[in-house]
């Protein structure tokens, strides 16, 4: 492998973990957390922040491993998931509330990984990688999101159009029932206007909604087969902690932050100051590079290792890793007394009183 991406390999570590604690069960069920949200942070708290990046021009033929990091994750989500479920039906070591908890655990590597590969490959131009994050999102129950987040969230973001773009003063308990609602509208009308302009029927298999709707379907279907009734719990419930994690990952990378209107009427262009960013090394090899954020918004068709770091001048900055900053933003009052003042910060800086538009 080459060595530039064997870091990113290190989500992987979550298979052996989530494996540890559907054997063991007990104390074992921890490993994989206490990894995602003790042992990256504690890494990223230890080691400098990481500003390098490869050349934005790097050619994709010298990105062979990193895309295969992405590919590798499809079978080794769906290993977590059905290996579970089946390990839940057929044997008797884990009590129930184990089983259940180990969904949770499953949950945290499907959301925060998966949906994270998932992320990366909705936004390339090969077609069988957009199909691998189609799968990837469909096996969360949320795979209308692909339509949403690409011709919706990155049209509208920090704007109040987007329903991913969270509003100042807005705590994460009335952004959630916000943005599940809006995006999942948003999702179906954007498919509709699409499929309008093409002079193609909405139900039809032209539809991405339909194929999603399908694939979910047979994946549950799955999930009954091989472990009944308590498959399908295991399976929603694995899926509602990817989705609980993907809504906070959005609220934390655009928090406040809002484009300005020009005299036209138009909103100003997305740029890197319009995303917060983290330059956290070890979170960011974990979440292969999603946390230079402002870089994804600004440039979306740059593939994970060439995204570029920005400076706090040029971009707002988390005062920690996605790990952390997801914990924050459960306890309200922490979080506004953390980043209000960043983004008061933010508007002195980017938007000065007595700017022009």
């Amino acid at each position: 492998m080459n060595l530039n991406a064997l870091p990113f390999a290190i989500s992987f570590l979550f298979l052996p973990f989530a494996a540890s604690g559907v054997l063991m069960g007990g104390i074992w069920m921890l490993a994989a957390p206490v990894y995602a949200f003790v042992a990256i942070p504690s890494l990223d708290y230890l080691m400098k922040l990481n500003e390098s990046h490869l050349p934005a021009e790097t050619d994709v033929s010298d990105l062979f491993w990193h895309r295969a990091l992405t590919w590798a994750w499809v079978p080794v989500q769906l290993v977590m998931i059905f290996g579970l479920i089946a390990i839940a039906a057929n044997s008797n070591h884990l009590a129930l509330w184990e089983k259940l908890a180990m969904a949770v655990v499953v949950g945290i590597a499907t959301g925060g990984i998966g949906i994270t590969y998932a992320h990366e490959l909705i936004h390339q131009k090969p077609r069988f990688e957009r199909r691998l994050g189609e799968l990837l999102m469909c096996s969360t129950l949320y795979g209308h999101w692909c339509i949403e987040h690409v011709y919706g969230h990155h049209i509208h973001v920090a704007t109040p159009a987007d329903p991913a773009t969270a509003r100042e003063g807005e705590s994460i308990y009335k952004f959630l029932p916000r943005v599940l609602v809006q995006t999942l509208c948003s999702a179906w009308k954007i498919e509709k206007d699409m499929l309008s302009r093409k002079g193609l029927p909405f139900w039809s298999v032209h539809n991405a909604l339909c194929r999603y709707a399908v694939i979910t379907v047979c994946l549950l279907v799955l999930s009954i087969l091989i472990g009944g009734w308590l498959g399908l719990v295991i399976f929603m419930l694995q899926a509602a902690v990817a989705i609980l994690l993907l809504e906070i990952v959005d609220y934390l990378e655009h928090y406040g932050l809002m484009r300005k209107m020009q005299p036209n009427g138009r909103y100003e262009s997305t740029r890197p100051h319009h995303s917060w960013n983290a330059a956290h090394q070890a979170s960011n090899w974990l979440l292969i590079n999603l946390q230079r954020h402002s870089d994804h918004h600004y440039k979306p068709q740059r593939r994970f290792p060439t995204l570029q770091s920005y400076t706090p001048e040029e971009a707002p900055q988390l005062p920690f890793g996605y790990p952390w900053m997801v914990i924050i933003a459960f306890l309200p009052p922490l979080w506004f007394k953390i980043m209000n003042p960043r983004l008061d910060a933010w508007k002195a800086h980017f938007y000065p009183p007595g700017l022009s538009g």
